[in-house]
């Protein structure tokens, strides 16, 4: 059944001070909801307000107030094992900026922007903020898409035709009635995450092929579906994949230079992508350098030095 409930700092006692009643909301906040190292204001009362209704497995949230700084380290990662997907939309006119796997973002109103709680997050806004969260367990979306992660921190446009309708869909879920069918919170939840996979690109890989029809369409899947079943091959080349699929290396770097995202770093990112999965395993007893090996990297230093630049953190604080 859907439902929705209210975390406010309102509803704390109104005898402490500015920074007891935040610390107190802080606190509260990471035992009920996730691990997140908040900044507020200096300018404006403390204030801040988290309205959240579940729908099956997601989570439908809007988060509001003098909040202006969202920090996610490896320690919180820790913490509270939070590995979901968020879609974050902006709905203030002040900009929200944030870094998240290398990659900078700046969302304005109506804009939005995919997040992960399973990596190391930063997030600014102005003195006083108002976003919604659209939060889908990381099991769900990577079952549906399995390179999600590929769509990080890439600025999505207000302008996006599938983001519009996600925003109205999810609004009609959380103003209506709560839903108690499972056959509708299954529809419910199965449509949100078709849409998120359309708002980012990541269904059908819209974002990489657009531009591209016919043949180049075609030829960009085969690379693509060639470096994703090969790149723990040490030996992994563009010449090599060109060779395989009869194409010469030059147009396998063009294609792949057309969806941002280089031949090198995307062997690198999967390679990475594999190996943190494989630490991640609660009951692996495999070696850093065993795992660093099994991914595809020949260089355990470089592999060290890849991991921490990516994630923020050591693979063996990963474990």
């Amino acid at each position: 059944m859907s439902r929705k409930t209210v975390f406010s700092s309102a509803q704390l006692p109104p005898h402490l001070g500015e920074r007891e009643r935040f610390s107190l909301w802080q606190d509260i906040h990471v035992a009920e909801i996730w691990s997140v190292e908040y900044g507020i204001s200096e300018n404006l009362p403390f204030e801040a307000s988290i309205e959240a209704t579940a729908v099956g497995s997601l989570v439908l949230g809007q988060m509001s107030g003098t909040i202006k700084q969202a920090t996610r380290k490896a320690s919180n990662i820790a913490e509270d094992d939070n590995d979901g997907y968020l879609l974050l939309i902006n709905k203030a006119d002040t900009l929200l900026s944030g870094v998240q796997v290398g990659r900078e973002y700046a969302v304005g109103r109506g804009e939005a922007v995919l997040v992960t709680a399973s990596e190391a997050l930063k997030m600014t806004g102005a003195d006083s903020n108002i976003w919604t969260n659209v939060v889908v367990p990381r099991a769900v979306l990577m079952r549906a898409f399995p390179q999600i992660d590929d769509r990080l921190g890439l600025k999505i446009g207000a302008d996006n035709e599938a983001l519009d309708l996600l925003k109205r869909y999810c609004q009609l879920l959380e103003s209506g009635s709560p839903l108690a069918s499972a056959d509708l919170i299954t529809h419910a939840t199965d449509t949100i995450v078709d849409l998120i996979g359309l708002v980012t690109g990541a269904k059908g890989r819209a974002a990489e092929l657009v531009g591209l029809r016919g043949l180049r369409a075609a030829r960009l899947e085969a690379i693509l579906a060639t470096i994703a079943e090969d790149f723990a091959d040490p030996g992994i080349s563009a010449q090599g994949v060109a060779q395989q699929l009869g194409l010469s290396a030059r147009y396998v770097h063009d294609l792949l230079q057309e969806t941002g995202v280089s031949f090198s770093e995307r062997v690198l990112e999967l390679r990475l992508q594999s190996a943190h999965r494989m630490l991640s395993q609660r009951h692996s007893d495999m070696r850093v350098s065993d795992i660093a090996m099994t991914s595809g990297f020949s260089d355990v230093s470089y592999f060290n030095r890849c991991f921490r630049r990516r994630f923020g953190y050591t693979p063996t604080s990963a474990r």
